[in-house]
């Protein structure tokens, strides 16, 4: 039978089961694209596992994100009344230390078991000499995937200090980490108050069980456990994967109860409004240690249970954009229910803004962040972060709870203007409105100078952020060009294109291109072209002409010295293809600023050698409403009309620089050449400007600081002229820093000797 045949037989059989029992406890296993919707896993090899309670398919010949190798799950979804939901994770892992198991030779995918009760699928790679062997394992009217992973050291050397667990990357919703850790990015998870991370939103929940937890990394989406494995050793890790049809962690809570083993009893209760009636569908979040443990939904009567270990919380009630209750302790004792009721809540108002540039009516496109008042835990229940609407430019109707709060409203945040902050009361039920005028004070463009924030993702792979509210964060961050970089994605372009010439800016298509070694932004992308090539299977150069074929002026190298950035993969000698000088900028990037001056050394080793690479700088923003679009952002000095190719053309010359805060204007163009007699006298001037006033600006020469000015901290603007000498040929850059430690870096200016 040809692989189209069984791929169509695979689909009928399929579709008759689901047709002869659409709530059917019964495990079915189907072989070619998966059914989830959305699902990556497309290929006739592929396989979707099924029952009435969850779906989940395996990479088998498609390709895996980031270059992960074959054989993970990359596609995870709910089963409702037999129907099945839309994908909700990237990738969900194994990582035998701290990353993908990559680089390996080998995957293979196995069906071990196959029955209407069970089955069982199991994947083998390599890693080095290590062999990773996971099984997958699904029964019928379960609502939890148990997986196994066993390492099998066939080497001679003992590796020491690795970290490896399951790792959970959702596509959508939000994340809730491990209780107890107090949100920490990463480190040990000695405090955590139970062993799960859970992806949410209102109709689904993942939790990732993981019981050998003792260290978090990225936000506790990887769950590691710190070890070594010795020559012959073999250690195994067991985690459980929990799909749920509702953002209710009761269920998560009671999983992780049966599976520990501890006692447990319940509190349960009613909420109520302020007039005493039920409010439907209220949230109980609970805490323990002073630390958010878990929440709860009640029912369209206002009724709630959770069942809890045996201890001591504190519990409030809420609702969607309803005030939150005072808390109430309690303690949970076996085998006994608590009863805790909560009322008072009052229900939501509406608060209108309208924002504009001080002075005048003119309208600005602004964030608006709430500094006090209610926020949230539960992120499906109301925003803490707003933006103004695209089509009503500066205004915005947020729907809150009512109380008192305060507002940063920002245009430009920390760069082009100041930040205003309002106050202003919400009443349950009403709806007014508050002015807020901006104070912008400085305009770029009138100078020829434009920025982008040349690392932004929307809402593809890991990334949340719709492409209509990448727009409106952009916009508000008082960027000129609208730019995305989604991993090895195109799909947002069209849209974003649209929304860029309705808002009369120029769009500059990107593609971020994803490998387990490295991660290369390539830009402006021909509308319709798409990536070409297998990240899991491919090498640097064949990186860099795949861009090229898409149309891109630009390479740029990300992120270069993260553990899998491409500067640390050649160093490793892991970066297939070794170093190709081939591309044309060095990130700065707002998510790893402990890596700036790793970056500048090799720049400025670049600029000493001669090599023309140069700057650029982006954020790596995943979610709009939990980190700043513009945060650090890229310059570049474009002549008459700015369009795409000529910002990027601009850029690819040197004629730009990176900041987080202060503004350059220079008397000689970066990336310019500047030709001088030997011994003779000249100048290099620049004007300076910054919100929070400047601080001091450093002047390099040859990848040292020669000379370095200060100001008086209320100085928001300044003019800083160096008096030099030529001595020998070679480049000046500056390093520019404000009140607040914000620092902006240049590209260089070149020095050429003359004999006349």
């Amino acid at each position: 039978m040809s692989t189209i045949r069984r791929t169509l037989a695979g689909w009928m059989l399929f579709i008759a089961i689901c047709a002869a029992s659409p709530v059917s406890a019964q495990v079915r296993i189907v072989h070619g694209p998966t059914p989830i919707l959305g699902g990556d896993a497309r290929a006739a090899g592929d396989l979707t596992v099924v029952n009435d309670r969850l779906a989940f398919a395996l990479a088998v010949e498609s390709s895996p994100p980031y270059g992960v190798p074959r054989g993970a799950l990359v596609d995870l979804a709910p089963v409702v009344a037999g129907t099945i939901g839309h994908d909700k994770v990237v990738f969900a892992d194994f990582i035998p230390n701290a990353w993908s198991a990559w680089p390996n030779r080998q995957q293979r995918v196995t069906v071990l078991t196959d029955t209407a009760q069970q089955a069982v699928v199991e994947t083998v790679r390599d890693w080095g000499a290590v062999t990773i062997t996971t099984r997958y394992t699904l029964n019928a009217g379960e609502d939890r995937i148990a997986i196994r992973t066993t390492m099998a050291n066939g080497g001679a050397t003992a590796l020491k200090g690795l970290r490896s667990g399951m790792t959970l990357w959702p596509s959508a919703g939000y994340l809730f980490g491990v209780p107890g850790l107090g949100g920490a990015e990463d480190g040990p998870a000695d405090a955590a108050l139970s062993k799960r991370v859970v992806a949410y939103d209102a109709d689904w929940a993942i939790a990732l069980h993981a019981p050998y937890l003792d260290h978090i990394g990225y936000d506790s989406k990887d769950m590691f456990q710190t070890h070594d494995l010795a020559p012959g050793e073999s250690r195994s890790f067991d985690a459980w994967l929990q799909v749920l049809p509702s953002g209710d962690l009761a269920p998560v809570v009671a999983r992780d109860i049966a599976m520990r083993q501890v006692a447990s009893g319940a509190v349960s209760g009613m909420v109520t409004s302020a007039q005493g009636t039920p409010v439907a569908h209220p949230v109980v979040v609970i805490a323990s240690k002073r630390q958010p443990y878990a929440w709860t939904i009640g029912d369209g009567a206002g009724r709630y249970r959770i069942a809890l270990p045996v201890g001591d919380y504190t519990a409030y009630a809420t609702a969607k954009a309803w005030s939150q209750s005072l808390p109430q302790p309690f303690a949970v004792t076996s085998n006994a229910t608590a009863t805790r009721d909560f009322g008072g809540l009052a229900p939501p108002g509406t608060l209108r803004f309208r924002a504009t540039r001080q002075g005048s009516d003119t309208p600005l496109d602004a964030r608006i962040a709430i500094d006090q008042g209610q926020q949230p835990l539960v992120q499906f229940l109301g925003r803490r972060v707003f933006f103004t609407d695209l089509d009503h430019k500066g205004q915005a109707a947020i729907t809150l709870a009512p109380g008192d709060y305060t507002f940063s409203v920002s245009w430009g945040k920390d760069v082009l203007a100041r930040t205003a902050h309002v106050s202003a009361h919400v009443a349950a039920g009403a709806d007014s409105t508050i002015a807020v005028p901006i104070d912008v004070l400085f305009d770029p463009p009138a100078h020829g100078w434009y920025a982008a924030d040349l690392h932004h993702h929307a809402d593809q792979a890991e990334a949340v952020t719709p492409a209509p509210d990448l727009a409106r964060s952009q916009l508000a961050a008082g960027l000129d060009l609208m730019f995305v970089s989604d991993h090895d994605s195109v799909v947002n372009h069209p849209l974003l294109q649209a929304i860029a010439m309705r808002r009369g800016v120029p769009f500059l298509p990107g593609i971020e291109i994803s490998t387990s070694w490295a991660h290369f932004n390539a830009y402006p992308i021909t509308p319709g072209k798409q990536l070409g090539i297998d990240t899991s299977r491919t090498t640097v150069q064949a990186v860099f002409a795949d861009a090229r074929r898409m149309g891109a002026e630009v390479v740029e190298i990300n992120h270069p010295f993260i553990p899998y950035g491409y500067f640390t993969s050649v160093a490793a000698g892991v970066a297939p293809g070794g170093f190709d000088p081939a591309f044309d900028l060095v990130e700065i990037n707002a998510s790893v600023p402990t890596d700036d001056d790793k970056v500048l050394k090799s720049l400025w080793d670049d600029w000493t050698a001669g090599r023309a690479h140069y700057l650029a700088a982006g954020t790596d923003v995943h979610d709009v409403w939990n980190s700043l679009s513009g945060k650090v952002r890229t310059y570049a000095h474009v002549g008459g009309p700015v369009t795409a190719l000529g910002y990027a053309r601009a850029l690819k010359a040197g004629q730009g620089y990176v900041t987080s805060g202060p503004l350059i204007d220079p008397d000689t163009m970066f990336g310019d050449t500047l030709s001088v007699r030997p011994g003779a006298p000249f100048a290099l001037g620049f004007g300076l400007h910054a919100v929070d006033g400047l601080a001091r600006v450093s002047l390099i020469h040859q990848g040292s600081v020669v000379k370095t000015m200060a100001f008086p901290a209320s100085d928001q603007s300044a003019r800083a002229v160096f008096s030099l000498t030529a001595d020998r040929a070679g480049w000046y850059a500056l390093i520019v820093e404000d009140t607040k430690g914000r620092r902006a870096y240049t590209d260089p200016v070149w020095i050429t000797m003359t004999g006349h």
